[in-house]
């Protein structure tokens, strides 16, 4: 809804201020369809030459994040670690045990409960491998640290492709705005000879070539690309906590404290209250006892 409110506002505050001076759409509606041609159409090419085809269908993808926001929502945190302090508990009482659900989560009573995190393939295999490492004992905290560290990493900067390259679109419009009002000029350089009225439209014509580039540029492309930067940075905290609390649970810290640290490193506005979330692992020993 707040990006919807931010399109409107953008189109409302731009031509709404261009017509309250006293300027006219008839010169911008008669150029617009052959400038956003060549502008839009060369900067989809240059999108198309720049990336492969998986990147293209992940940026495609991912414009949604504009206006759904994070993937994860509070209650998903709470659900983690509710979802760790299972798994963690049931390791230091039967390692066996532990191993069926690791092995197998898609059919794992645990996992199951807890379905948006089990339908993440990554989150689910992060969780699994480290639990599986601890296992086989590659157990050393700050080894596990640095391998997840360096996983995650190249999470991050895989997910981050799709805002590299809406603002490298965003980057170029400017440029090609310049390229489509040059354009402009040359036809207008070739009817120098009509009177000053129709040299006077033609010129204006190419100028909204140069205003188009940079109107979609800072307006549209290059928000949408820090939005998605935005979004991709918050959903990150997500894994990041999945580390946090398998890191501790190696120091042998307490299944209680190994959550409540994966608790205080979750992100203000998403982290779960500390009595809710004491509540909700209450109800989870009652159900095991």
């Amino acid at each position: 809804m707040i990006g919807l409110i931010g399109i409107v506002c953008v189109f409302g505050m731009v031509f709404g201020g261009y017509l309250w001076s006293g300027g006219k759409f008839g010169i911008i509606l008669k150029a617009l369809p052959y400038e956003m041609t060549m502008i839009i159409g060369a900067a989809v090419g240059a999108f198309l030459i720049s990336n492969d085809k998986a990147a293209i269908k992940h940026t495609i993808s991912d414009l949604g994040k504009v206006f759904k926001g994070p993937h994860w929502k509070p209650h998903d945190y709470r659900d983690l670690l509710c979802l760790l302090f299972e798994l963690i508990r049931l390791g230091r009482q039967n390692a066996v045990a532990l191993e069926e659900h690791t092995e197998d989560p898609a059919g794992s009573e645990i996992f199951g409960r807890y379905p948006r995190i089990l339908s993440d393939r990554e989150a689910v295999e992060l969780i699994c491998d480290t639990l599986r490492s601890a296992s086989m004992n590659y157990n050393d905290p700050h080894q596990v640290e640095e391998v997840l560290d360096k996983r995650l990493e190249n999470r991050l900067q895989h997910a981050g492709h799709t805002a590299h390259a809406l603002q490298a679109v965003a980057d170029a419009l400017p440029a090609l705005g310049i390229v489509a009002a040059v354009l402009g000029i040359i036809k207008t350089m070739g009817s120098i000879d009509q009177p000053p009225e129709v040299l006077g439209g033609l010129i204006a014509g190419a100028l909204v070539g140069t205003f188009l580039g940079v109107f979609l540029a800072y307006g549209f492309v290059g928000p949408f690309a820090g939005r998605v930067k935005t979004v991709i940075e918050e959903d990150h905290q997500f894994y990041l906590l999945v580390r946090e609390v398998l890191v501790a649970n190696l120091h042998n810290h307490s299944t209680n404290i190994c959550i409540e640290v994966g608790r205080q490193n979750a992100p203000g506005h998403v982290r779960p209250a500390f009595n809710d979330l004491e509540e909700a692992l209450h109800g989870l020993k009652q159900a095991a006892a």
